[in-house]
């Protein structure tokens, strides 16, 4: 399913605009990353699309339909929705965690523990953790049980709000190919909120850099953002000039390396073979 912003603008009791005029179009069966610093608007837009925020003006469709015609309890029971700390009920086991939003929209409790359980081979967690209570759990079982209740209705959308940003950095890179995994076998449309760039150059097919207001700094594939910055706050965000992204070539006496800002050495420069003229 494709979602539309059509010049959508949120601006909250206190005055503050956190979304000033905002137009774009998310394609469906892709993932979406919309990426900047804290308090742009990246996770008002994100909240937007399940109605737990309501625009000030303008629309936001999916497929064609503004889903301010929509039923807003219906329209968030049929899309996913991961939060930052899983969000997991405490007093709720993995399984019935998972089973949640079945549960509410009628299927039998049998029913919704069955494919509790198969979500869980999904997410990757073993079914010996079926009956035990987030608390029992690690961060990234927590996380995974998170992602798994976001997929217990089978949504065509799924949004995910910094999911991974109170993960360790190894848990954190583990969740990440999941994503990246799941996303090949179920093809969902993915909106993902992140302030990591590196993250978001990772996981997204288009990425959405944006400044404050939720004005669109600029919109693309990775490749097209990395190889052609649309501005000098882009080419920093970035890092284009400095880190691990600005790299440079270095001989040596075993061949030639590519060497970051710091001068760290992070990889090596392999001559493509030559084509065969025969």
């Amino acid at each position: 399913m494709a979602i539309e912003f059509r010049a959508v603008t949120k601006k909250f009791a206190d005055g503050t605009i956190a979304v000033d005029d905002f137009s774009l179009t998310i394609p469906a069966h892709k993932t979406t990353v919309l990426v900047g610093s804290s308090g742009c608007g990246k996770t008002t837009l994100l909240r937007m699309i399940n109605r737990l925020v309501e625009p000030t003006s303008g629309v936001i469709a999916i497929d064609d339909e503004p889903i301010a015609d929509r039923d807003p309890v219906k329209l968030r029971r049929g899309i996913g929705y991961v939060l930052q700390n899983a969000g997991l009920l405490p007093h709720f086991s993995v399984t019935d965690n998972i089973a949640t939003v079945p549960v509410l929209n009628g299927v039998s409790k049998g029913a919704a523990r069955e494919r509790a359980l198969e979500l869980m081979d999904v997410v990757g967690l073993d079914r010996s953790l079926a009956d035990r209570y987030p608390s029992q759990l690690s961060g990234g079982q927590q996380q995974r049980v998170g992602v798994a209740r976001a997929l217990a209705v089978d949504p065509n959308i799924l949004l995910a709000d910094e999911p991974f940003g109170a993960v360790d950095p190894i848990v954190r890179k583990e969740l990440q190919n999941e994503i990246l995994r799941l996303q090949s076998q179920l093809d969902k449309t993915i909106v993902f909120v992140t302030h990591d760039i590196d993250e978001a150059f990772l996981l997204g097919d288009q990425v959405v850099i944006l400044e404050k207001g939720a004005h669109i700094a600029q919109v693309g594939t990775p490749d097209e953002i990395i190889e052609n910055p649309a501005s000098d706050f882009v080419a920093d965000f970035i890092g284009a000039e400095r880190g691990t992204r600005a790299l440079h070539t270095k001989k040596t006496p075993h061949g030639t390396v590519l060497v970051d800002a710091a001068g760290r050495t992070q990889g090596v420069l392999v001559d493509a073979p030559e084509a065969d003229s025969s």
